[in-house]
């Protein structure tokens, strides 16, 4: 176990805001939890888990002890009659990770190319785009308990699974599937996760700017090699790049409503973007809805939203070698933007990410 003291995070937090970590240790297996757990002043001292940053907004310098996870690996592991079982560390690049499973032949996660993060990250947030989210493709995962070390394994059901939800976002007790279960919010490290990709594997389509790409290269069947390739176009189109402009991709969530609700703001705003889900309730698009209230391109400080795509919220800064937006600058600009919602819509807007 490597402990460090005074780390910078800049180059840890795709935001890049300035921060340090008091105390940061590199986890590339359990050993090095276990490890930090049994040391007598860092086992005790509140534990903070930190994956690719890409979904992180520091507001200052981190107190608690920072577990940096950079477990690593890539390898099949087993399959079914249905599914290759293939597995990766905690610490992989979360693209990098898609791009070697369509190198190896094994599809099925290629909508969810370009999602910045790492692989043991996904499962907290459950990542998703373009009609896929990690669940539909998720198997199981190994984590370790942050108050005993014991190593231990959930299955999707167990992982309680939501849009944009886990287990992992959760303290206390919560509800699934009407059963109580403990939440593992601040008490669980993931290390390694498995997907089952299908053998008999179907493209995912319907979104509109994945039609769009196969009416240009007038194509009906795309393989999964395309649709990563076209994922890839269309994010680096509407998203900056976290290593040259710093930013968490989207920063709210979608939030869902009634057909009724929706019904009465379709009365005031039509063109307002909507898509019906199959348990009734209607998804609205939170960056149309931040966009109709004028925050396109608009700053506070150096925080800004994004100029082609409001959902985004941008560190207008020099970059991740000198000062730019502060933590603080960030979730003003964000309340702000829930507020003008709110007045607007009646629709208070959910962060994504974790602010430390």
């Amino acid at each position: 176990m490597l402990v460090e003291k005074n780390v910078p995070l800049q180059a840890f937090n795709t935001f890049h805001i300035v921060a340090k970590a008091h105390t940061l240790v590199r986890v590339a297996d359990e050993s090095d939890v276990q490890a930090v757990l049994a040391h007598p002043e860092l086992g005790v001292a509140p534990k903070f888990v930190l994956g690719g940053g890409s979904n992180v907004v520091i507001t200052g310098d981190v107190k608690p002890v920072v577990l940096k996870v950079e477990v690593p690996g890539r390898r099949l592991v087993g399959e079914t009659a249905r599914a290759f079982i293939v597995e990766a560390g905690g610490g992989e690049g979360w693209h990098d990770f898609v791009a070697w499973t369509l190198g190896q032949g094994w599809s099925g996660l290629e909508n969810m190319a370009l999602i910045p993060g790492t692989v043991g990250a996904a499962p907290v947030q459950n990542v998703g785009a373009y009609g896929v989210e990690l669940q539909d493709r998720f198997d199981s995962l190994d984590a370790i308990d942050l108050q005993t070390g014991q190593v231990f394994t959930l299955n999707a059901a167990q992982c309680a699974f939501g849009y944009r939800d886990s287990v992992f976002k959760h303290g206390g007790t919560m509800q699934t599937l009407g059963a109580p279960t403990l939440g593992l919010k601040d008490r669980a490290l993931i290390l390694r996760v498995r997907f089952a990709l299908p053998k008999v594997w179907k493209p995912v389509l319907g979104y509109a700017d994945i039609e769009k790409k196969m009416a240009e290269h007038h194509c009906t069947q795309p393989t999964a090699q395309q649709i990563f390739d076209w994922v890839c176009e269309i994010r680096r189109a509407k998203l900056p790049d976290p290593a040259v402009i710093g930013n968490a991709g989207s920063f709210f969530k979608n939030p869902t409503v009634t057909p009724e609700q929706c019904a009465d703001i379709i009365a005031r705003d039509p063109k307002v973007v909507h898509y019906h889900l199959d348990n009734g309730s209607v998804k609205l698009a939170a960056g149309w809805l931040i966009d109709s209230c004028g925050w396109k391109g608009k700053s506070i400080g150096q925080a800004g939203v994004y100029e082609r795509q409001a959902l985004v919220l941008v560190n207008r800064g020099p970059g991740v070698n000198g000062e730019g937006a502060t933590g603080g600058e960030v979730m003003t600009l964000a309340k702000a933007i829930q507020t003008s919602v709110y007045e607007r819509f009646g629709i208070l807007l959910e962060p994504e990410p974790v602010v430390v």
